[in-house]
């Protein structure tokens, strides 16, 4: 086998929107200054998430803790470059087929266990089995190969251009295969009680209350981690939560951690800043998802309508606060390169709406009402309640009567995921960084699986669309890949499995004593071994 050059390779094609990053450099990411060691970091996350490791769960909460404790092969600076962690160095085939990792040598489970590519080979598998976007980013490997304990060769039937960037610790994520083998990863006690390897240490999970993280005395970075320990609470009220930052209770908030409408009296305070980037690997769309097993919503004309009576300006007004833009397409305006501006669109017209009804055969009864639903919002914060709120309004105005379902966060993964019990329900979704890893899980049959979090929650299934978005994830030219993309999206805006609402920035409130918090373009989910307080 031909292998690439080192200098070749940092010519390499990584991005669909022809980005040329760096495929190797000598070290880890460096922060800019030098850091202080001591000191116990305080940040909030909201809700509480359901596991501790990215495995087999793509929630947010879940990758904001993940990645401290168990790490990936890569990371990507702020300018999309990357940069080693448990990878050291890599070179991909010249036909794209495979791609050779160097491992870091001397590196430790937290259990004092030795890292080797055996742990690479179990981790790939059980992430193409059993995570939500793994099955589909990783569908064209065929094998890792492990020819030494600091060598892993992951061997492809088909190219897969997006391949190195799903490999970072919270997309991704490298587990200790002694931990997992022979288990049931979905049950596994490691997804509440994880071991990794990196920089801090699980030390205490207090369900409803908090995680304790403790710093990492062996971390294979020397000098790292900064920090003594993370501790990360859950406090369920938005007020209570600026509360904490402004006494300087909490240190460090991500995913827009108080409502909008507060952000400006936030910025306001001369000890917090508003930190916006960190954000890039996984840009939000924010949507409504049809049950297309519903009786209503199995019928074209209805989810027409509703998409006829929601009004995108409106939404951006009312509950992001000018904060968010217009995103009806199937792939986020983020990914400049491959998303379709030209797709079929449904104005706001709740006349149209009403017509379309009537055709359905779905007059208004009595009381005014065509029919009633049930709307299940991600209960994920006060922004997805007010979306939910809007909804049932818009909605009304045209007959349908919506009940909204607040609930926690396990009863509505169970409800929509599982026993798939609902009408049609709200939620956010990342469209990462690549469409194949983001927005495929969420359109394509084949990842129609009741009991996954995340992946085609409508049971969608369209023989074209599933052509289309697998010929995307193996097409290496950029202007092929994109026409494949433009296709799909046109095909999805027809048959509206769903509704694309609008996409905006998440928003990190941070103490300005904390230092180097957001060096990579996955900030939150980082591992934080740079981070440092300053006096």
């Amino acid at each position: 086998m031909n292998w690439l050059t080192r200098r070749q390779i940092t010519k390499a094609l990584l991005w669909s929107s022809g980005a040329l990053v760096s495929s190797s450099v000598a070290g880890p990411v460096r922060a800019a200054d030098e850091g202080k060691h001591g000191g116990t970091l305080n940040v909030v996350i909201q809700p509480e998430p359901p596991i501790l490791v990215s495995l087999t769960h793509t929630a947010g909460p879940t990758t904001r803790v993940s990645g401290k404790v168990t790490e990936g092969l890569v990371t990507f600076d702020l300018d999309f470059n990357p940069r080693p962690q448990l990878a050291t160095s890599w070179q991909k085939s010249e036909d794209g087929l495979s791609y050779r990792f160097e491992l870091r040598r001397g590196v430790k489970w937290h259990d004092g266990r030795d890292f080797t590519s055996a742990d690479v080979a179990h981790s790939i598998e059980l992430l193409k089995q059993h995570h939500p976007r793994g099955r589909g980013t990783l569908a064209s490997v065929r094998e890792v190969r492990t020819p030494d304990p600091h060598v892993a060769e992951i061997v492809l039937d088909k190219p897969a251009p997006y391949l190195l960037a799903a490999l970072t610790a919270s997309e991704s994520p490298i587990v200790p295969r002694h931990i997992y083998e022979g288990t049931d990863p979905l049950a596994n006690p490691n997804g509440r009680a994880p071991i990794g390897t990196g920089p801090f240490v699980f030390k205490e999970w207090k369900q409803g209350s908090h995680i304790v993280l403790e710093r990492n005395p062996n971390y294979w970075d020397p000098g790292k981690p900064y920090l003594d320990r993370i501790v990360i609470r859950f406090i369920a009220d938005a007020n209570a939560r600026a509360v904490a930052l402004e006494t300087g209770e909490i240190h460090y908030a991500p995913d827009t951690p108080v409502p909008l409408g507060q952000i400006e009296t936030l910025k306001a305070n001369p000890n917090l800043l508003i930190e916006t980037h960190g954000y890039d690997y996984q840009p939000i769309v924010y949507r409504l998802e049809f049950n297309l097993a519903n009786p209503y919503f199995a019928k074209p004309e209805v989810r027409r309508a509703v998409a006829h009576a929601v009004d995108r300006d409106a939404i951006n007004r009312i509950v992001f606060y000018g904060w968010t833009q217009s995103a009806p397409a199937a792939i986020s305006p983020a990914l400049k390169q491959v998303h379709n501006p030209g797709i079929p669109r449904y104005e706001f017209a709740p006349k149209k709406a009403e017509a379309l009804l009537d055709a359905a055969g779905l007059p208004r009864g009595p009381d005014g009402t065509r029919f009633k639903v049930f709307h299940d919002y991600m209960p994920y914060g006060e922004t997805y309640q007010q979306l939910g709120a809007y909804t049932r309004q818009a909605l009304s105005t045209i007959g349908i009567g919506v009940t909204l379902r607040a609930q926690d966060v396990p009863t509505w993964f169970k409800r929509t995921y599982t026993n798939r019990d609902f009408d049609f329900m709200s939620n956010g979704m990342s469209h990462s960084f690549d469409p194949t890893v983001g927005v495929q899980r969420l359109y394509w049959s084949k990842n129609f699986k009741p009991g996954v979090p995340f992946s085609n929650g409508s049971g969608y299934s369209n023989p074209e669309v599933d052509r289309l978005l697998e010929a995307a994830a193996v097409e290496s030219d950029p202007a092929k890949r994109r026409e494949l993309f433009y296709a799909f999206q046109v095909i999805v805006a027809t048959d509206l499995p769903d509704i694309n609402l609008v996409t905006g920035p998440n928003l990190t409130i941070v103490n300005r004593k904390v230092r180097d918090h957001t060096t990579t373009i996955d900030g939150p989910s980082a591992n934080f071994a740079d981070v440092w307080l300053q006096s």
